[in-house]
């Protein structure tokens, strides 16, 4: 039987949370059976219970991992208000909209993290405490702690729009609904 090091471990690990991302964003976590997920890996089934305990394991390390990513690439945005608005324009894209496999894990996921156990909603509940703080922080440098509320709706008005565009058949109106809400969120945040 072959060893690994621990940092090898730690790779494969990594790399089954990255494409386990991909593809509960993209099909659903329902929708995701280990075997596929541990082939988009380019492992076998085997392998799983060398990384993960179970699935419910992998889909909270998915989870909390995804919108960690997410909390760092917003340090990658302008300063202040002026890089919320880039958030805003970004999130509420039709690029954002037709790709959920490469977006947002809120948009995607949020109803079946709803059904699923403490350790994913434990997940969750940190990933979007660490959101909806950077929005805070964008939206009042000085006092971040007095937008928490702004921050917090800023945060579900986003979420709750891509979430309807993404559900309607008629492409126009989706374009439209993205649309209106850049321009609600860009008035809410003044």
């Amino acid at each position: 039987m072959a060893r690994y090091t621990k940092e090898h471990k730690q790779v494969t690990r990594q790399r089954i949370i990255e494409r386990a991302g991909h593809r509960f964003k993209q099909d659903g976590i329902d929708g995701s059976g280990i075997s596929t997920l541990m082939s988009d890996a380019g492992l076998t089934n085997g392998a799983f219970y060398a990384h993960f305990e179970s699935k419910d394991d992998l889909v909270a390390n998915v989870v909390a991992d995804q919108l960690r990513t997410q909390v760092k690439k917003y340090g990658t945005l302008r300063p202040g208000r002026e890089g919320l608005e880039d958030f805003v324009r970004e999130y509420l894209s039709p690029e954002h909209r037709d790709n959920p496999g490469d977006g947002c894990p809120s948009a995607a996921l949020l109803d079946e993290v709803g059904r699923c156990g403490d350790g994913t909603k434990d997940a969750y509940t940190d990933g979007a405490r660490a959101i909806v703080e950077e929005l805070a922080a964008r939206l009042a440098p000085e006092d971040p702690q007095s937008a928490r509320g702004k921050a917090v709706g800023l945060f579900t008005m986003a979420v709750g729009t891509l979430q309807l565009s993404r559900a309607l058949s008629d492409r126009k109106f989706s374009d439209e609904v993205l649309e209106k809400g850049i321009e609600n969120a860009l008035a809410f945040m003044r």
